[in-house]
């Protein structure tokens, strides 16, 4: 499932389709969801009106990325609905290595390792790896392989489809919108859901599935990146208020006392080694931890007057019925209006195998 929003991103659009289309192990079905844009959408329908394996869907509930996700998986018939980002495209056996653990029935849920593709051809000096989620990939600090995880990442990611028959569908009034601020935090809080409702659900992340994600320039300045903090801030008060903050902040804890300190010191270790850029991402991981900080407390204070505002749904089955039975990726690549991977989402699952999101029992 592929949602789209706008038509600035038309070529972004076309080259994660094909990229979907040309994997090695086939989809069932691709699904594009346009978010209440009557030109993209029209002009999405006819680009594939004589393409069997593409569907072109209007977003059926309120604006943003969760309600258009929820309407891709009304409509999927596959049993596995996988996830891509509407500016991302993904390498040739992405779906094959996403779909791997699903032969353990226990599996709910499996993502994927995310590479930005800087619009400037490069990372920038000051820019820290810790810190790659704010421009919607995997960040420094995930472990490698594959390994059991709290959360997997919205924009590279697969869940069976029974796992929404259990848990209810993503939460609208959480992610993006496309107009606000770019929150987050809906695949996180619905992870945290899914496992409450199955205990027995294992989730996992499989670096081999690889996705090349855009980074505009404007995504590249520091004002961008501390407004993106802040929202994760803002994003993570309303999922601690949803799943209470021991669940909600499990992951969080270590990264921020583990893997950003050990940031910070690398970066004044290069910083007094006179490489480039050493301070500049010392201080932006200290400014990044401030300004989340920031967001959180002021949306707990907000949440706790007005309650929490986003509402979580049943995801009905396609007409005729989904295939639940069937191992088979549904296609259903679906994307994000922009980066909703929250911060340390890696953790470990109901306390079991890998302390601190570390490697568990589940790797290659």
């Amino acid at each position: 499932m592929i949602c789209a929003y706008t038509e600035d991103r038309w070529e972004d659009v076309l080259a994660a389709v094909a990229s979907v289309r040309a994997q090695s192990r086939p989809a069932l079905e691709t699904l594009l969801v346009v978010d209440h844009n009557e030109v993209l959408l029209a002009r999405l329908a006819e680009e594939y009106r004589d393409t069997d394996d593409v569907r072109v869907l209007a977003n059926a509930g309120p604006r943003g990325l969760s309600a258009g996700r929820n309407t891709g998986i009304a409509a999927s018939r596959g049993g596995i609905v996988a996830f891509l980002d509407d500016d991302a495209v993904a390498e040739r056996d992405w779906l094959g290595h996403l779909t791997e653990a699903y032969a353990d029935p226990r599996v709910m849920a499996v993502g994927g390792r995310t590479e930005p593709l800087w619009a400037s051809g490069r990372r920038p000096a000051w820019f820290p790896e810790e810190f790659d989620w704010v421009v919607g990939c995997t960040y420094r600090g995930l472990p490698p392989g594959r390994v059991r995880v709290r959360n997997v990442l919205g924009g590279n990611a697969s869940f069976r489809r029974t796992a929404f028959d259990a848990a209810g569908g993503f939460a609208t009034g959480i992610g993006r919108d496309g107009n606000k601020r770019p929150l987050g935090g809906e695949e996180t809080e619905l992870c945290i859901r899914l496992g409450r409702a199955r205990p027995d659900a294992v989730l996992l992340i499989d670096d081999r599935a690889v996705i090349h994600h855009r980074v505009p320039e404007a995504r590249e300045r520091f004002r961008y990146f501390r407004t993106r903090a802040y929202a994760e801030g803002l994003s993570k008060a309303l999922v601690a208020r949803s799943v209470g903050a021991g669940k909600g902040l499990e992951s969080e804890r270590r990264y921020t006392t583990r893997v950003l300190p050990a940031g910070v010191a690398r970066g004044l270790r290069d910083a007094l080694l006179a490489r480039p850029g050493g301070a500049g991402r010392a201080g932006a991981i200290v400014a990044g931890v401030l300004t989340a900080a920031g967001g959180y407390v002021v949306g707990s204070v907000r949440a706790r007057r007005g309650g929490v505002t986003f509402s979580v749904v049943d995801v009905p089955a396609a007409a005729g019925g989904a295939h639940h039975g069937e191992e088979h990726p549904g296609a259903e690549a679906g994307a994000h209006h922009g980066e909703g991977h929250p911060a340390a989402e890696a953790g470990a699952h109901h306390g079991e195998g890998h302390p601190d999101g570390e490697r568990g029992g589940v790797r290659d």
